[in-house]
């Protein structure tokens, strides 16, 4: 080995020039190649500016470039009037979009400095869609609305012919609702997240010559995870790199388990038919779990029909063989793991941390967070609440928003009267109608001399008080001054805090909240120290593009000593010493929405199966209960599939039998929830998405 990599991991590096596929299979080592490779086509020549690397994930990006800075030395912050650093542009895939669009959004008729929509954004405008086509939610939830609009989105629809794909009553409802939601965000002078892709895909589409000019700023694109790229990501990257052809992708067409949100595993499947004379390098080599869990996981996965053939090889021999555990019903299931847990930590063997329990459903750690409590173990369900729907994280970002754009009326409204300054509903409604009937936006609305006059006086000096904080942040910054500081100076303007302490009763619940307004802070301060001319501006994008990344739960959870509680897709790229994989029943792994569509949604759930296998480093244990209650009564399960074909017991009757079961329990499924939405709704008609 030279430089720490194996012949295979050397030959991708030092291949460099032409289309490149690269399968690295689970603990192979792929960011390590990934890194190397910019690097050493730095060393050869390529000028850093001239390299883009995209991945999925802001963490994933961070990494790859701290990696990046720690081989060709570090990255000096420009002093005043010196050029920037030229340096590799590693971002995900939305960041690339939205610098793109910054540039030339005009041609598609945005505003250069366009709004992100996040989620809250993009449900007060579906709830106003939904309000004017006279749409119940009991027919169709904002939410399920936004989720149809992001799948055909992810998928490359646009809203003028949705309507061909429609198939039930709520898809056409949807497809309507579609056309309404796109006018009314673009009228915001805004986009959301899937806009990102989907207009930077137009974009290049239509024009040539920026298209051209686009990907005339780099001669090599390397692509990370490329087997979870969608239709959208898939035709920009094709797009980049026509004049060239300097395409280097890395992947696992094995853990590809976003089909959910629009990843086509035939993109990497299909790679060398798209790039005839491209380079295909295997990474087999496992360096993460012991032979007896790598052998495991092949076994599995080799039941996949669509895939590359690949074998994962132990770089350590050896290891306990993946155990099977039986329980009388998940109650028992979630006590006997978490009592083996406890043993274990009695014992000073291992920490909290080095242990996951990784679940296919969200309703699944109920039982074992009980337990968990009970045991006073420390646990953290990880991947869950987002910190964006902390209500005070919300609000402050929202003023953000309103002094960067004052006519982005989502932020605008959320704190026109917090802290209470007397701008009543009334007064709200009565701003509304006229930006409405003028075509104007509210804030211009709250200039119009004529309309604020007759508003009652409480009112008048409400929105006089408003009008000053806004105008007072969106004067030019004082020399030397940072965005940090004028989000501090606004915090104490507001007197956000002492607003915080009259509003909720308990000083936990202050101190919580207050934390989280620090937190935000925070997270300028480290915008800033990392970016090389930081602004409002460049820090409300950062937290867009971040999404549930930012200010993250997941990670700041990560960091305690805590047993981890997860669902397969939140720990896709971790590892721990010690994973329990628990629920192994059909109709749970694999989900019985699998069961009613295809063959490939089955190999998808095994795929997910087999992330889960390969999260394991040293010991890993596999569950299941022999009844759990569904519907409030104990009802008997069938042992999942993957467990016979993880053991080699493929051929066993118990496996078509538990196959068969699955099929019976999702049609039982189907029968009960046509029974339920012919009933009147009542309270006690929950969810049951995710259950048996």
């Amino acid at each position: 080995m030279t430089g720490g990599l194996n012949p295979e991991q050397q030959t991708a590096v030092q291949t460099l020039s032409g289309p490149m596929l690269v399968l690295a299979g689970a603990g192979s080592g792929k960011t390590r190649v990934v890194t190397f490779r910019i690097a050493n086509l730095i060393r050869h020549g390529t000028p850093a500016e001239r390299i883009l690397a995209v991945t999925f994930t802001n963490k994933a990006a961070k990494e790859m470039r701290d990696r990046i800075t720690s081989m060709v030395g570090p990255r000096r912050k420009p002093r005043k009037g010196d050029s920037p650093q030229p340096t590799p542009l590693v971002g995900t895939f939305h960041s690339i979009c939205v610098q793109i669009l910054r540039r030339h959004a005009t041609k598609l008729g945005y505003p250069q400095r366009f709004a992100i929509y996040d989620r809250s954004d993009q449900e007060s405008t579906a709830r106003e869609v939904l309000r004017q086509l006279r749409v119940h939610q009991s027919m169709l939830k904002p939410s399920d609305f936004l989720a149809q609009v992001s799948r055909w989105k992810n998928v490359g629809i646009r809203p003028d012919v949705a309507g061909e794909f429609a198939k039930t009553d709520a898809e056409h409802i949807a497809a309507s609702g579609y056309r309404r939601y796109q006018s009314a965000i673009k009228l915001a002078g805004a986009m959301d997240f899937d806009d990102l892709l989907l207009l930077t895909e137009q974009l290049f589409r239509e024009s040539a010559a920026t298209r051209v000019e686009e990907s005339s700023r780099f001669d090599h694109v390397l692509v990370d995870e490329y087997q979870d790229t969608n239709q959208t990501q898939y035709s920009i990257i094709r797009q980049l790199v026509l004049e060239h052809r300097n395409l280097c992708v890395v992947g696992d067409d094995d853990q590809s388990i976003y089909g959910w949100r629009g990843a086509e595993v035939q993109h990497i499947l299909n790679f060398t038919r798209d790039w005839t004379d491209a380079k295909v390098i295997k990474l087999e080599a496992n360096y993460r779990s012991t032979q007896a869990i790598t052998e495991t996981a092949n076994r599995l996965i080799a039941f996949n029909k669509t895939r590359h053939a690949k074998v994962l090889k132990a770089a350590r021999a050896g290891g306990s063989p993946p155990r099977i555990l039986q329980f009388k019903s998940e109650v028992e299931e979630a006590q006997g793991v978490t009592e083996e847990i406890g043993r274990v930590l009695a014992s000073h063997r291992r920490e909290p941390n080095d242990f996951a329990i990784l679940f296919r459903t969200n309703e699944q750690p109920r039982v074992f967070e009980t337990e968990l409590r009970k045991a006073n173990i420390p646990y953290a369900l990880i991947g869950s609440q987002s910190f964006f729907d902390r209500k005070e994280v919300r609000d402050i970002l929202s003023y953000l928003k309103v002094i960067d754009n004052p006519h982005d009326e989502i932020a605008l409204l959320r704190i026109i009267n917090f802290p209470a300054r007397g701008i009543g509903a009334k007064t709200v409604q009565t701003l509304l109608a006229h930006a409405v009937a003028s075509g104007k936006s509210v804030w211009d609305s709250m200039h119009d001399r004529g309309l604020v006059s007759g508003l009652p006086e409480p009112a008048q000096r409400g929105i006089e008080r408003f009008k000053k904080v806004v105008n007072g942040f969106r004067d030019p910054p004082q020399p030397g001054s940072q965005p940090s500081d004028a989000v501090r100076s606004l915090v104490h303007s507001l007197d956000y805090m002492g607003a915080i302490e009259r509003t909720y009763p308990t000083p936990e619940e202050v101190q919580m909240r207050q934390d989280s307004v620090e937190e935000v802070i925070n997270a300028v301060a480290e915008y800033e120290s990392q970016a090389d001319a930081p602004s409002l501006s460049g820090f409300l994008d950062n937290v867009a593009l971040a999404g549930k990344e930012f200010g993250s739960p997941k990670e700041q959870e990560r960091k305690r000593n805590a047993v981890a509680l997860m669902t397969y897709h939140s720990a896709k790229g971790l590892e721990f010493p010690i994973v329990y994989m628990v629920g192994m029943e059909e109709g749970i792994l694999p989900h019985r929405r699998s069961l009613a569509v295809d063959y490939d949604d089955v190999e998808e759930e095994r795929r997910l199966c087999y992330v889960g296998i390969t999260r394991a480093q040293d010991e890993l244990t596999l569950s299941l209960s022999l009844q759990r209650m569904k519907w409030g009564k104990p009802r008997d399960t069938f042992a999942s599939r993957f467990l016979y074909e993880l053991t080699g017991q493929a051929d066993n009757p118990n496996r078509k039998k538990a196959m068969e079961g699955g099929r019976k329990e999702l049609n039982n499924a189907k029968r009960a929830a046509s029974k339920k939405s012919a009933a009147p709704p009542s309270k006690s008609a929950k969810k049951t998405t995710g259950k048996r």
